[in-house]
């Protein structure tokens, strides 16, 4: 840095704040450092700056899977996100375990990441609480935390509800929800996919009790072979519903292909409607009404809170839902 002043005629400060932006400078000031730059082929000494500021400007971002298609579309979201602010992001899979998550706050720990961003399945309130006080975190999921840590959730009941409605309000009377056993103890259900799916029925189920309409429901995993599997399933029963909901958008794409080969017509004879909005919802024959969360919000808010956690370990924790909207597509028009 002192060769790049002495070229470029300035002071190191002055170079310092050139390239980080700490402090303004003119831009033909900021000229004259980068050309200096260029001719000397300056690079920033990433190890040095690390020991100096106690931070290596890397977090990390753990996720039940990347083989899903919200799960890797808020992965790739967080990165991107990180990266505008300046930050460098490791990626990594929890397999949906208890061990995975553990094994994501140890290597925070022995890589000296700056924070971690994880989607929590299988840890505790409490663990959770114990296990960020040795690295800065954010919780993604639905867990409870009272404020414990900084927690991004999504709007699940809400968004649940506003589906069942919909439907309703379509002229729907025999309903069906898919991605959930039962429609009755829901909180003593406790599912591999986590609270979630929990939350959705809940949803689901208080709109179907407020109006009084016969509603089922068919469990048979998260994939859209299982979303299959649960359409032949209420198939079978010989009461066809005229409303399902699934409680994400893969679910539901398994479902439409299992109507489909039992000549069920979606939406002629059954509406359908999904959760998460993933892409591939507005391109599926039919097109996939389903429910958006907010994922820019939810992006936003894990980047701030993270950065606020690093910069200020002694700021009290914050619990954040974000928005939702219901995105109308095909699966819902009535002919």
């Amino acid at each position: 840095m002192r060769d790049v002043a002495a070229e470029a005629g300035v002071s190191a400060m002055t170079v310092s704040n050139a390239l980080t932006g700490r402090r303004p400078v003119s831009e033909e000031t900021r000229r004259v450092v980068l050309e200096a730059v260029d001719r000397l082929g300056y690079q920033v000494n990433v190890a040095a700056r690390s020991l100096r500021q106690g931070r290596t400007g890397v977090v990390g971002i753990a996720v039940p899977t990347l083989d899903s298609h919200y799960y890797s579309r808020l992965a790739h979201r967080l990165v991107l996100g990180f990266s505008q602010a300046g930050r460098a992001t490791v990626v990594e899979e929890t397999h949906a375990s208890r061990e995975g998550e553990l094994a994501a706050f140890r290597d925070s720990r022995l890589n000296a990441y700056d924070g971690l961003v994880i989607a929590a399945l299988g840890l505790t309130e409490r663990e959770l609480n114990a296990l960020s006080r040795e690295v800065p975190v954010v919780v993604l999921g639905e867990q409870e935390l009272h404020q414990t840590v900084d927690h991004v959730s999504m709007p699940n009941v809400a968004g649940a509800e506003a589906a069942t409605r919909l439907l309703l309000d379509r002229g729907c009377r025999h309903l069906a929800l898919v991605g959930f056993p039962t429609l009755t103890d829901l909180q003593d259900v406790t599912l591999p996919e986590g609270a979630a799916f929990v939350l959705r029925a809940e949803g689901f189920a208080r709109v179907v009790r407020e109006r009084g309409v016969r509603a089922s429901a068919a469990y048979a995993g998260v994939t859209q072979a299982a979303g299959a599997a649960c359409a032949r399933d209420l198939l079978a029963r010989g009461e066809v519903p005229d409303g399902i909901f699934c409680v994400t958008d893969t679910l539901a794409f398994g479902v439409v292909r299992a109507l489909a080969d039992h000549g069920v017509r979606v939406p002629d004879d059954v509406l359908v409607v999904g959760f998460d909005d993933v892409e591939d919802s507005g391109f599926r024959i039919p097109s996939l009404t389903s429910v958006a969360p907010d994922l820019d919000g939810l992006v936003d808010q894990t980047v701030h809170l993270l950065g606020r956690r690093i910069a200020n370990p002694g700021e009290l924790p914050r619990d954040v839902t974000v928005s939702f909207r219901v995105v109308e597509r095909e699966s819902t028009a009535r002919p």
